[in-house]
């Protein structure tokens, strides 16, 4: 998927991720990072995002709760990035069992101000494989972070996957076009600016609005599910993940 940077702290039933993470990017001489906390972490993706390279976190429920102030400021800067909350049971500590008690946390935004992520919930590790590329191209295309939702048993199984045969180099290729809002030097250029404090008149106004529009259209273009019987049907049972 192209990812330059992990940063991550342990907590159950994600740290299989951070383990992963701590060996694959070594090998692909990329960054990994085991923060001080999450609020660490999650600041750590911003620094990154900001360049316009790809990073990602993951965490557990507590541990993305830590992260919202974050979440908030990449969604306020439009800053692409993938956040994985492998979801454990709460609120407050809970246990360390699966869970699927953060979904309106993190389809609604989960900090402050009016916000949206782009959200996946895989269903099987195939799924958690597949959305995963997804959430990165999917950030990039929208300048959002995305998050992947998975249930704490789905992060605590094995199983045969199919691997995407698009190469490495290719991805890296695609990876090289430049991106014109990124921080990314200023020689020969005016330089540029990535805020999410607004503070002329109506100006955070706009800036929402135009906010609100991009999740239309996200809405509108990238909604995924799975309809199984439904035709004809007097009563329809919805799920997710």
């Amino acid at each position: 998927a192209g990812c330059k940077a992990y940063f991550g702290y342990p907590i159950t039933p994600q740290n299989e991720v951070t383990s992963h993470m701590s060996r694959r990017m070594i090998e692909l001489n990329r960054i990994f990072l085991q923060a001080e906390s999450e609020v660490a972490a999650i600041n750590m993706v911003f620094g990154v995002a900001l360049t316009g390279n790809r990073a990602m976190t993951s965490s557990s429920s507590p541990g993305v709760s830590l992260k919202q102030e974050g979440i908030s400021y990449l969604a306020g800067c439009e800053l692409p990035c993938v956040i994985a909350n492998v979801m454990r049971g709460g609120p407050g500590l809970g246990n360390i069992a699966g869970s699927q008690g953060d979904y309106f946390q993190s389809t609604k935004g989960g900090g402050h101000g009016d916000y949206r992520l782009i959200t996946l919930a895989p269903a099987s590790i195939q799924e958690m494989y597949d959305l995963t590329k997804l959430a990165f191209d999917l950030a990039d295309k929208y300048r959002n972070p995305a998050l992947i939702l998975a249930d704490g048993y789905v992060g605590q199984m094995m199983e045969p996957i199919t691997v995407s045969n698009e190469k490495l180099e290719i991805i890296n290729e695609k990876l090289k076009e430049k991106k014109d809002w990124a921080l990314d030097g200023c020689a020969g250029r005016d330089p540029r600016k990535i805020r999410s404090l607004l503070m002329g008149e109506g100006e955070l106004e706009a800036h929402n609005w135009d906010l609100n529009k991009k999740y239309n259209e996200i809405k509108k273009n990238e909604v995924r599910y799975e309809a199984i019987n439904t035709e004809n049907a007097d009563i329809v049972l919805v799920a997710f993940g």
